[in-house]
């Protein structure tokens, strides 16, 4: 499929700039003037190139886009012309800024990502599998970073370590001799994003530090919307998706026997695995 080119008109075009009062050093001369900006491939979890066209480009710019990340210049760029990429991991409006050498914004663009489907994750365990139906328009931090351990193959060989029958099961952490993984750095909390936390749901597993969650992950097992949605009182747990296939491997697991662990408890007796993760749609 041929890729969708958006072109958007200038918002702020900037000449020369005199120096302000109290800097040691003038300001440039000559700064950059941005005429044109064309953003490529605005899908969501796609490499998007952004090319900036104007003058005196090579004075320097510098690109930054909400809503997309790893911003990078790729080689071969010239005084009229320079091409950027990045990766975007949202839905819905994206806000790319182009500031000069005097960091001062010289052009504006907003374009709106899109999402044919919402992504899916079959998530395979040692008593069957589980499909899980992402939202990103909701939850992007949360879905991105989900996805960034599933496409690494992190979950592969972890377990769910904790297992209340009338709560949650919890996993993505552990392996099954119960050693914690290294993981990425954690992520800010999105608990207000307007999904609560009922029955058949999954949410980012966090310590008391509010934007701790790396890659540990926990599934409602019944409508826990009381005790972990936000509130002005309370801070809670942020879901960024459902079960849409599998739910009766989720009462499955959460009906195992457990026992105290290695210092954890409500581990399974029997290991319930993770043999599979990986985006179906």
């Amino acid at each position: 499929m041929k890729a969708t080119t958006w072109v958007f008109a200038t918002l702020a075009s900037l000449g020369l700039l005199s120096a302000c009062g109290g800097k040691s050093n003038p300001a440039p001369t000559v700064l950059a003037t941005v005429s044109a900006v064309s953003i490529d491939q605005v899908a969501y979890r796609k490499t998007a190139t952004i090319k900036v066209q104007g003058q005196n480009l090579d004075k320097g710019i510098t690109v930054s886009s909400t809503g997309c990340t790893a911003v990078s210049e790729s080689a071969g760029g010239t005084a009229t012309q320079r091409t950027f990429t990045c990766k975007i991991v949202t839905v819905g409006s994206v806000v790319t800024n182009v500031f000069n050498a005097n960091n001062v914004l010289a052009y504006q663009a907003t374009m709106t990502s899109v999402l044919n489907a919402q992504p899916q994750v079959t998530l395979g365990t040692s008593m069957g599998n589980i499909v899980i139906e992402l939202n990103p328009g909701k939850a992007p931090v949360s879905v991105d970073n989900f996805l960034n351990y599933v496409e690494s193959g992190f979950y592969v060989s972890k377990i769910f370590h904790r297992v209340e029958k009338d709560l949650v099961i919890q996993g993505g952490g552990y392996t099954k001799d119960l050693q914690l993984a290294s993981t990425s750095a954690a992520i800010i909390l999105e608990s207000k994003n307007g999904l609560s936390n009922v029955r058949g749901t999954i949410g980012m597993a966090r310590t008391s530090d509010l934007n701790s969650a790396t890659s540990q992950f926990y599934f409602n097992v019944t409508d826990n919307s009381a005790a972990f949605d936000y509130s002005a009182t309370n801070a809670g747990y942020a879901v960024f998706g459902k079960i849409v296939s599998g739910i009766e491997i989720m009462d499955a697991i959460r009906a195992v026997p457990v026992s105290t662990q290695g210092g954890l408890s409500n581990v399974p007796v029997t290991p319930v695995l993770i043999t599979s993760a990986a985006q179906t749609q």
